[in-house]
């Protein structure tokens, strides 16, 4: 069955589910090793209690065989099998479950705790309820659609989880030589750091400055530097050759120098492993029709835009831009009630995907300053509010949701950026 077809079943099942007697509700309560399975229907029978499988191919095929068996007890001709999503747990399973055509969904996390608290006033957490907790969700209607995306786009998604992994890494280990290592034993060292290859050098060879004073100045630059070096470079080496002799650093162990030299080169081979992940992105990406189309968006650089066609991916599984708005957090919420109902300002949901927000809105400042026609569309924005305090990130988050919006629609009509529709009339 085809992401289409799938996409259509989940809007037919979705606005019929609620008091239908002919779905089979199988709400699953999903573990590391053993699943739990709750069997009902939309109007609040229950079918069977539980069934506990195993995370296998053999507590999958019981799974299967066990529900076919009560939708042909029951005559419930349709199944529909619900998870909550925990960890990635939930993957293989869902997984082979569309691979044999059946109805696969999920439910939010937030709607599964807010609903569980409902049933019952108080009640406990434990692997049976959850499972019936779940099926009484879809049960009600309130649940998604589990998209299951073509390999590419997998591949794609994973490795830009793999590259935000890397650049955590690199800073982590980036902070543990700057404030363990420098601020310790070589602390004059630290303003020399925008030169992180000739720092990283210095901390590798010879970070004790002990070590660096008894040496003459061509012995250090020979060391630390390459041949070919420029004039301000030179500089640069002299300043921290003249601080060694009159540093206030720690007396440094021998075991320091060499958690030293781990360190950097840790922190090398985190930045050749960060290359080597950009440059699959581009390839992989590029193989895709639609990433052309958001490249030729101004900001759009080759990880914004992998980063959009991977949260996106199928253009047409979104009905309008209010969903697509959704998927990043950039929808517009507030709490009105009362006597200040109607001077409540609205706030943006940031209850997407946190990594396309941030990007995106990193994306609309870059494309505010090099593109005329975003530039005046922004400045636009700002007429007449210039004094309001934090109105310029505001404008920038309102420009963030609308090049998302843009980045949509250009993958749905496979269509170029055209800048004369920024264009302020």
């Amino acid at each position: 069955m085809g992401t289409r077809d799938r996409l259509q079943d989940f809007r037919r099942i979705r606005s019929d589910v609620r008091g239908s007697d002919k779905y089979l509700l199988v709400g699953i309560d999903v573990a590391k090793s053993t699943h739990h399975a709750f069997f009902g229907t939309a109007t609040g029978r229950t079918v069977a209690k539980r069934l506990v499988f195993e995370n296998d191919q053999r507590g999958f095929q019981l799974l299967l065989c066990f529900a076919a068996d009560l939708q042909k007890r029951h005559c419930l001709p349709e199944a529909i099998f619900a998870v909550e999503p925990t960890a990635s747990y939930h993957k293989p399973l869902a997984e082979y479950l569309i691979r044999a055509g059946e109805h696969v969904v999920y439910v939010s996390t937030v709607a599964a705790k807010r609903n569980r608290e409902l049933l019952a006033g108080r009640w406990d957490k434990n692997d049976k309820k959850c499972a019936a907790n779940v099926a009484d969700l879809v049960s009600q209607g309130r649940f998604l659609y589990y998209d299951l995306q073509e390999p590419r786009l997998r591949e794609l998604s994973s490795l830009l989880r793999s590259r935000a992994w890397l650049k955590k890494q690199q800073q982590r280990t980036r902070m543990r030589v700057r404030n363990h290592l420098v601020a310790q034993y070589f602390p004059e060292l630290d303003p020399q750091f925008p030169a992180q290859r000739l720092v990283l050098s210095t901390v590798r060879t010879c970070l004790d400055p002990r070590e660096i004073a008894a040496m003459d100045y061509f012995e250090f630059a020979g060391l630390v530097a390459r041949k070919n070096r420029g004039e301000k470079e030179n500089r640069r080496i002299e300043t921290i050759w003249r601080h060694a002799a009159e540093s206030v650093g720690c007396e440094m162990p021998k075991a320091v120098q060499w958690e030293a030299r781990m360190l950097v080169d840790h922190l090398t081979q985190l930045q050749d492993d960060l290359r080597e992940a950009e440059a699959r992105i581009h390839t992989i990406a590029e193989s895709l029709p639609a990433y052309e189309c958001l490249l030729s968006i101004p900001g759009f650089g080759p990880i914004v835009s992998a980063m959009v066609l991977a949260a996106i991916g199928d253009p047409h599984r979104f009905d309008n831009r209010r969903q697509l708005l959704r998927l990043a957090g950039l929808d517009l919420m507030a709490s009105r009630s009362g006597k200040n109902s109607s001077s409540v300002v609205p706030v943006i949901s940031k209850q997407g995907k946190t990594d396309l927000r941030c990007m995106m809105v990193h994306a609309a400042q870059v494309s505010a300053t090099k593109n005329l026609q975003i530039h005046r569309h922004y400045t636009n924005l700002l007429d007449g509010r210039q004094h309001e305090r934090g109105i310029r990130l505001k404008m920038k988050i309102k420009l963030a949701a609308k090049l998302l919006v843009v980045a949509w629609t250009l993958m749905k009509r496979q269509e170029m950026f055209d800048p004369t529709k920024f264009e302020v009339p």
